[in-house]
């Protein structure tokens, strides 16, 4: 947490204060986070223009004028406040535009980061050079999904965490598009058929898109630019949900693979 629809529902919060404002105040309040902060961050980013903001899988990016990129991560508790008022311990980084707004990311745990980048050559910046395409763009499809799995033993959920066969999934999303498309998260992704894999292709994206116009799922200490919280969490169908009924009236299951809790259901997940 945060994945791709807080990333996105975060950045579409910063536009209306950023979008097309010169920033007057640049201020790092301590020296790093997961690491640390560029030395010349506030040099190259004091008085120039944000022109752009955008998301690449879980990562948020704001443009300049200058040909810079910032590249936010928000970790496992990181989020944006707009005009907080009080700036407290956990607020890391200040921006303020020359009208007088002001924006903090804040970050308790702080297992977030930001750096920057030269806008052009974003593509080779690390850890998007190696990262498969965008789940909610055309590149991602189920032809794609059947090239890149084929014969691989993994096991789906696995798969689908990799960021090098496709950006921005992470573990609640997964376990809802898995059920939503009747596919066990252990199944040995390249035996699963095309036909499930049209299915599951059909099943990101819809998810993804619930999820983005629900504001994202807040937990823990996720919310959005303004304060609100994402309410898609409303909406999981077995994230979370261990013992209750699945759709289908089984009970949702739940064990650990690799480090992390996977929710299915053992009756309609094959």
């Amino acid at each position: 947490m945060p994945e791709l629809p807080e990333v996105e529902t975060t950045v579409a919060g910063l536009v209306p204060v950023l979008k097309g404002h010169r920033l007057t105040r640049v201020e790092t309040r301590r020296a790093d986070m997961r690491k640390p902060f560029p030395q010349d961050l506030r040099q190259r980013l004091t008085g120039a223009r944000v022109t752009g903001l955008g998301r690449r899988a879980k990562y948020g990016l704001i443009e300049t004028d200058r040909g810079d990129t910032m590249i936010f991560h928000l970790g496992m508790s990181g989020r944006w406040r707009i005009d907080p008022g009080a700036l407290g311990p956990h607020d890391h980084l200040l921006l303020e535009t020359e009208e007088g707004r002001t924006l903090v990311l804040n970050d308790p745990r702080r297992f977030g980061f930001v750096d920057l980048w030269a806008t052009e050559d974003l593509a080779s910046y690390g850890a998007f050079a190696r990262m498969g395409p965008e789940p909610l763009g055309d590149a991602f499809s189920a032809s794609y999904l059947k090239d890149r799995l084929a014969g691989r033993q993994a096991p789906i959920k696995a798969m689908l965490l990799d960021q090098s066969v496709v950006a921005g999934l992470g573990n609640i999303y997964i376990c809802e598009v898995l059920n939503l498309s009747g596919i066990h998260p252990g199944k040995p992704a390249g035996q699963v058929s095309r036909p499930r894999l049209e299915k599951l292709v059909e099943a990101i994206k819809a998810v993804l898109i619930a999820a983005i116009e629900a504001g994202g799922s807040s937990l823990r200490d996720y919310a959005r630019p303004s304060g609100e919280l994402g309410y898609f969490s409303k909406d999981w169908r077995v994230y979370g949900r261990e013992g209750e009924a699945c759709a289908c009236g089984a009970p949702v299951l739940r064990r650990i693979d690799s480090g992390r809790s996977t929710f299915y259901c053992g009756k309609c997940q094959r």
